[in-house]
């Protein structure tokens, strides 16, 4: 059994700042990229941020100098630092993670159940 749990939402004015986390734990033999995705009400779930095991990045471009994603592997973890938070950055985030499992020996995807961000204006 694999999990990820995150961790770090809540509500913030515009402007302000969220740092949310991602622990994922069970039978991992490795994990490839990890990643942040997000959906708003009545939207569809959008990518916003991933990192692979090497440190490269990517981001949607509507987050683009706002967010920083980082991860420690030792930790099995994935960081989204959300910076100058906007109105439209309000949506549930996801984290996801392409990781292999020990046993059954098996590679596939996995997600988080998602924590609440909601930016007032």
């Amino acid at each position: 059994q694999v999990q990820l749990v995150e961790s770090g939402g809540g509500l913030v004015q515009a402007g302000g700042s969220l740092r949310l986390s991602c622990a994922a734990s069970g039978s991992i033999f490795s994990i490839n990229a990890m990643g942040w995705y997000r959906q708003a009400p009545g939207k569809q779930r959008e990518l916003v941020a991933t990192i692979t095991n090497g440190g490269r990045t990517y981001y949607t471009d509507s987050v683009k100098g706002r967010f920083t994603i980082s991860r420690d592997n030792a930790k099995n973890t994935v960081y989204l630092q959300m910076n100058s938070l906007k109105a439209e950055d309000t949506a549930v985030y996801y984290c996801n993670a392409d990781l292999v499992t020990r046993v059954p020996y098996h590679r596939g995807d996995y997600w988080g159940r998602g924590t609440q961000v909601t930016v007032s204006s």
